[in-house]
C-alpha cells in the first residue's frame, strides 16, 4: 500500500534480500506480501556493507543529493509514509 501511495510521486523502493540463497529470498518476498516492488539480491553483501547495514530490518533513505539516512529496525506502514513524506518535503 505505501508503494501505491507514492505511485504518482518521484519515489522509488528497492528490496535488498541479503546473504541467503536465491529461492529463500524469492520464498519471502512472495510469502511476506512484499512483491508490488523491485527487488535486488546482494548475494555477496556488497550492497549492504556499501550503506553499512549490519542489522535487518533496515531502512536507507536516500535524498536527491544523495544523501544517506539509515533507520535500523521496524518502521511499520505509518513509519515508512512518515518518513517519506518528510524527504518529499524537503
Amino acid at each position: 500500500e505505501t508503494v501505491e501511495a507514492y505511485a504518482d510521486q518521484d519515489v522509488a523502493i528497492v528490496g535488498v534480500a541479503g546473504r541467503g540463497d536465491l529461492d529463500e529470498m524469492a520464498a519471502f518476498v512472495d510469502e511476506t506480501g512484499v512483491d508490488g516492488f523491485d527487488h535486488v539480491a546482494d548475494l555477496d553483501g556488497s550492497i549492504w556493507s556499501s550503506y553499512e547495514v549490519v542489522s535487518q530490518p533496515t531502512f536507507a533513505f536516500v535524498d536527491d543529493d544523495g544523501s544517506i539516512e539509515l533507520h535500523q529496525g521496524a518502521l511499520g506502514a505509518d513509519g515508512l509514509s512518515d518518513r517519506i513524506d518528510d524527504l518529499l518535503a524537503t
